[in-house]
This record gives structure tokens, sequence and C-alpha cells, in this order.
């Protein structure tokens, strides 16, 4: 999965480059609210950076945040993926600013979302684990759907996270939770419950 994810990444750069190169417009293809026109963006936006700077402060939360939720949660993921991919712009076509928005911060505001909320809910020792590395590495994204600059599209983090705490919610029992390891001391004190119980009866 790791390297599906990387090959997308350099897709991702390779579109940049070749905008640079042969000067192309291509924010044109981002999402822009309540136009018709507009709806093609939800499915080229999250392609389309604005920067290299842009791009790059996407390309490592990407690979780490979508390699993350294939490898923890293979059999919730591709809908999570999909649903925030597709929900986070469909949100901006509906209630944002009237302007173009694009870029992939939607989507990994969107993931980073699900993988907190989903190890908070579902209170298994690997999924809180991840929750806890995810929000030391991303926490900060809580801050983007805050309106605070206007040339940054905080309607698209918005939607990106409000899509993935949707999902967490949908999804945080459809991935078995591992079995729970349990020392010595615990099972000793099963053991006695249980002759308890039989003495009992």
């Amino acid at each position: 999965m790791a390297i599906k994810v990387l090959s997308a990444i350099i897709l991702l750069w390779l579109i940049k480059g070749l905008q640079i190169a042969f000067s192309w417009d291509l924010g044109v293809y981002g999402v822009y609210p309540r136009e018709l026109d507009g709806l093609l963006g939800i499915l080229f936006a999250p392609i389309i950076h604005g920067s290299f700077e842009h791009l790059f402060s996407n390309t490592m939360a990407l690979f780490v945040l979508v390699t993350a939720l294939f490898y923890e949660y293979p059999k919730s993921a591709k809908y999570t993926f999909l649903i925030v991919y597709f929900g986070s712009g469909l949100g901006v076509w509906l209630f944002a600013r009237e302007s173009y928005h694009y870029g992939a911060s939607g989507l990994t505001h969107g993931l980073m979302f699900f993988l907190f909320l989903i190890g908070v809910l579902r209170r298994d020792k690997p999924a809180m684990a991840l929750s806890l590395i995810v929000f030391f590495l991303y926490g900060s994204m809580v801050w983007g759907i805050l309106p605070t600059k206007e040339e940054i599209s905080f309607e698209t983090h918005l939607f990106g996270a409000l899509m993935g705490i949707i999902c967490a919610i949908i999804f945080r029992n459809k991935d078995p939770k591992p079995p729970e390891k349990k020392y010595s001391w615990e099972q000793d004190e099963d053991a006695v419950e249980e002759n308890v119980s039989e003495l009992k009866m």
C-alpha cells in the first residue's frame, strides 16, 4: 500500500511540474461553489495545487495518513477515503465562498480527524496508539478549520474534517478489534472467578 500511495504522490508532483512547464491554469478545474461547471472540481480539486509550497505541505501528510488508514482499517479504508474525497468537495460546492477551491487539504484534514476520533471511539490499544501519534503529528490541523487567512480555503478543511468525523462514527466497528492480550495475573483472576461461580452452583 505504501508503494501505491507514493506513486499517487509522485503523480501529483508530475501534474504540478507539467502545470508550471506549460503554464497551464489548472485552478479553473477546482470546485467553484453553486456553479454547474464547478462540480467537476469535486473530482479534480484534490490533485491540483496552487504552488509547490502548497503541494509540499500536503505531501508527507498524505503519505502518512493514507498509509495508516489502509494499514490499520483495511475494511473501512476504501469507503472512508471515497467519502472524504468526494464529500468534502460536495460540501465546498454547496456552502463555500464563491471562489475556486483546490488542493488535497480536505483529504488530509478528513483522514486526520478520522484516525484520531476512531481511536477514541474504539478504545483498543492499536487504534488508540495510532490516534495519539496522528494527533501529535498533525493536531495543528484543528486550527485549519477556522477562517484565518482569506487565501486559504478553510471550507475545504472544515468539510474534510466533518466527513472524517462522520466516517469514524459510522465505521468504528467495521474492522474487527485485535484480541486483547491478558497477563498471567488476569488469567489467574478469571480462573478464580470461574471456580467461585461453580461452587455457588
